[in-house]
């Protein structure tokens, strides 16, 4: 099964395949759509309702704080920067990291009604609470002398809302921007969907809401258009959106304008997802993105530099971003047994036979492919500084993993590092009879374990000594 997560990626194996297999070519590919990728889109597409995108696990894992795997994750204004650059039509707005900056700008906006936003990687900011006692992230005035007596308690307070820990986020930045009145509120979003093999339009007149409950209590009111990844968004396709959508006269073509300005965005920036919500239309006759998320590709990193430098690491798990510089995938969960794995898909399973024997899980962290000695060592480093740890659990199916390199990286952190606490290593595949040579003839504390049910039998009987 070969997996693509961007259009371009697509693009050019379909080429490839039929320049070198001709027109009789069987194209079975599918798409992996980015983990941080909003499954309420997916919910719209598919017309189901699904939980919140927090819940990666199974449900026998609700009693545990899931870290969700953080990609590239752009604050609003910075999305809708991006948009701008691409014709796209947003609000008028600044950016201003102190009070004095947030007064200039709502001046400068010279708007009827300013909207003062407080810039953080979360939802819910509008009904948040600030450690300074201002309630709300989101402010509309009419007075722009206000603005910065607003800004004065954002800037530097943390802000809690649904989406955050319940200290909150620290607030460093605000956006202000000309607020519009909105007469028609409507979804639209461009994502990757593994079922269609490319990109895919949603779209909904029901926006500005949940749309994953408009897809469960209307179905009807979800729409969809296939996009071509060769031809791209069509008139006929955009104009038909538009209308679906709801715009009426003038306004449809500058609806149609906007969703194809939407998909050259889409390809420019190597997105696996453009969602807007709300995409309205304004008293005087205008089509404005409202807000907008964006997903991004991260193994079109090398090519979209200038994207990638806008990630405001600050927001991120401390411990997610340490193991990102080793190209590792860390996720953190509340339990007490440590699980070292290469794979999602074997992480997941790890987790859940450690429950099933009566365990839980304090954290998975992938390797990947290509692994060296040295990612072993500092995952080792990231796994023993967790204080929650009682024991490791190494599960490592040898495939383009060398599973000696493991075991020699396993041996160097555990007398590197003095490890203290009890570790059940099950190595398979390539290259696997050396590594237990090694891990044996060590001389260390390591218990090995023949399979995955073995091993978690022995990691759970280890923390209950």
């Amino acid at each position: 099964m070969i997996i693509f997560s961007n259009v371009n990626a697509l693009k050019t194996y379909r080429r490839y395949e039929l320049r070198t297999h001709g027109s009789d070519v069987i194209f079975t590919s599918v798409l992996r759509v980015n983990m941080a990728a909003s499954m309420v889109s997916q919910a719209a597409l598919r017309g189901l309702q699904l939980s919140s995108s927090k819940h990666l696990f199974l449900d026998k894992f609700k009693g545990s704080r899931l870290s969700s795997r953080r990609w590239l994750n752009l604050q609003e204004y910075q999305s809708k920067k991006l948009m701008e650059q691409s014709g796209v039509a947003v609000q008028r707005f600044y950016v201003a990291d102190t009070a004095s900056e947030a007064l200039e700008a709502a001046k400068r906006l010279n708007a009827k009604e300013i909207v003062l936003k407080a810039q953080i990687l979360a939802g819910g900011r509008g009904k948040g609470v600030f450690d300074s006692g201002l309630k709300g992230g989101v402010h509309l005035t009419k007075d722009p002398t206000v603005v910065g007596d607003l800004a004065k308690k954002m800037l530097g307070f943390n802000l809690s809302t649904k989406q955050t820990p319940k200290e909150g986020v620290k607030v460093k930045t605000v956006m202000v921007a000309e607020a519009l009145d909105i007469t028609r509120e409507t979804y639209f979003a461009i994502l990757m969907d593994r079922s269609c093999n490319g990109p895919v339009m949603v779209g909904s007149p029901q926006g500005g809401m949940d749309i994953e409950e408009v897809a469960a209590s209307t179905p009807e009111l979800i729409f969809k258009e296939v996009i071509d990844i060769f031809e791209g968004v069509r008139e006929d396709q955009a104009l038909r959106m538009a209308s679906n959508l709801g715009f009426k006269g003038p306004l449809e073509r500058q609806a149609a304008d906007q969703i194809k300005k939407l998909y050259d965005l889409f390809l420019k920036v190597d997105a696996t997802q453009v969602e807007v919500n709300p995409l309205g239309e304004t008293p005087e006759g205008q089509v404005v993105c409202f807000d907008a998320k964006i997903n991004f590709d991260d193994n079109a990193e090398f090519r979209q530099k200038a994207v990638f430098a806008m990630d405001d690491m600050s927001e991120s798990d401390p411990t997610e971003s340490e193991a990102a510089k080793w190209d590792l995938k860390y996720i953190g969960l509340d339990g007490n047994i440590a699980c070292f794995v290469n794979g999602a898909g074997l992480a997941m399973a790890t987790c859940d036979i450690i429950d099933l024997h009566g365990g839980k899980p304090a954290n998975f962290l992938d390797l990947g492919g290509g692994v060296q000695e040295r990612q072993v060592y500092e995952a080792f480093k990231l796994l023993t500084a967790d204080p929650k740890v009682e024991a490791i659990l190494v599960n490592i199916f040898g495939g383009i993993v060398n599973c000696a390199i493991i075991a020699n990286g396993i041996t160097k952190a555990c007398r590197e590092l003095e490890l203290k606490v009890p570790l059940v290593v099950r190595l398979e595949g390539t290259n696997v009879q050396e590594a237990k040579r090694i891990l044996a003839e060590s001389g260390l504390p390591i218990t090995s374990a023949e399979n995955l049910d073995d091993a978690a039998k022995k990691a759970v009987a280890a923390i209950k000594k």
